[in-house]
């Protein structure tokens, strides 16, 4: 068993900061090689005080526990270092982009009475993990074609929903030992230029964005499993009746005669459906609530189901980017003089606390 306790210790099973269960391993030694079986996971029996001691641990190293622009964090002040210098932007620099949270549908209506249909998205505790500069970051998917030219775009490491440690490994809690911050659910990284670079530790709030901007938005669809064509491809089917058995919604004919002879690549058949990632470009911004960090994005198009995790940031559309400088590298509070309105309305969209019908004398 001695075998037993050091990979306890300091094996792949040792968990974060305080071990939450308890992992039970059998080492069983023979001749030519060591077998490890797993048995079972329990939880540990932990007295009121020993869990008031943890908790008191986690606050006095990450900060207090608060709600911060509605969602449930802690209060911390991460920043080890000083800022990096802050780049001037120019047309065609890259910023980073956030991660939000999809919350639902809403109707707007625009200056002229159009009704358009609005999605929220809420943008959950956002902090920069890890900055890598262009030299230092080698992409995990390397293309088979040589590169003549150096990698332009540095690596932006981002986190979202801050979570106890506790339920985190210990090699996954590293990743945040040098920004000072607390374990993340969420990550995602961001390909951004060296002048957009952001020091670790930094908030990314919805104010990152300006109302009336064009944001592309990757989300996962929902999972539908396996569908026919009928759902997954929108094929009309065969009539209902007048002699048609037993093919209602089938696809029909797949194959070609003649010299060929075979399935054609890319035929339309039925298979699984959904759970695939998708980017919707060229998406506008037509409200931000900074209080609560909610972007209303135009449209019902953005993928995935509510509640789903999605990435947003600026467009690659050439013709839909912005002439003017957004916040660069990102919003900072404390630039301002005067903190922002908790909303913040487009020009062409309708704001709920202005008239409806205006009247005007005439003589």
């Amino acid at each position: 068993m001695e075998w037993a306790s050091f990979l306890c210790e300091n094996g792949p099973f040792h968990s974060g900061l305080v071990s939450s269960e308890l992992i039970i391993v059998l080492v069983q030694l023979n001749i030519n090689k060591i077998s490890i079986s797993l048995f079972q996971k329990y939880n540990e029996s932990l007295t009121p005080e020993n869990k008031s001691f943890i908790k008191e641990v986690v606050e006095d190293k990450y900060g207090p526990q608060a709600i911060i622009g509605g969602v449930t964090t802690y209060q911390q002040s991460p920043l080890k270092n000083e800022p990096m210098e802050k780049g001037t932007w120019f047309p065609g620099v890259r910023r980073t982009g956030v991660i939000a949270r999809k919350i639902g549908i809403y109707p707007m209506w625009m200056n002229d009475g159009t009704k358009v249909f609005s999605t929220l998205l809420q943008v959950v505790d956002n902090h920069v993990i890890r900055y890598i500069p262009p030299g230092e970051f080698e992409p995990t998917r390397k293309s088979k074609k040589k590169i003549r030219y150096p990698n332009r775009f540095g690596c932006l490491l981002v986190g979202a929903e801050s979570e106890d440690p506790q339920t985190f490994t210990k090699e996954y809690c590293g990743l945040f030992t040098s920004s000072g911050l607390m374990p993340k659910k969420v990550l995602g990284r961001f390909f951004v230029s060296p002048e957009a670079a952001i020091q670790p530790g930094t908030p990314l709030l919805a104010s990152h964005f300006k109302v009336g901007q064009v944001v592309d938005i990757r989300g996962k669809t929902i999972d539908r499993g396996f569908q026919g064509v009928v759902k997954r491809w929108g094929f009309k089917g065969m009539p209902a009746s007048h002699g048609v058995t037993k093919t209602h919604r089938r696809p029909g004919n797949i194959g070609s005669g003649g010299t060929k002879a075979r399935v054609m690549p890319g035929t339309k058949m039925p298979g699984h459906m959904g759970n695939r990632y998708r980017i919707l470009k060229g998406v506008e911004i037509l409200r931000i609530n900074t209080q609560y960090n909610v972007l209303w994005v135009k449209g019902l198009a953005v993928a995935g189901g509510t509640n789903s995790i999605c990435y947003i940031y600026d467009t690659i559309l050439p013709f839909r980017k912005s002439t003017e400088p957004p916040p660069f590298p990102t919003f900072y509070p404390e630039d301002l003089e005067e903190p922002l309105p908790d909303d913040i309305y487009s020009e062409k969209l309708h704001r709920f606390s202005s008239p409806t019908i205006t009247f005007q004398d005439t003589k």
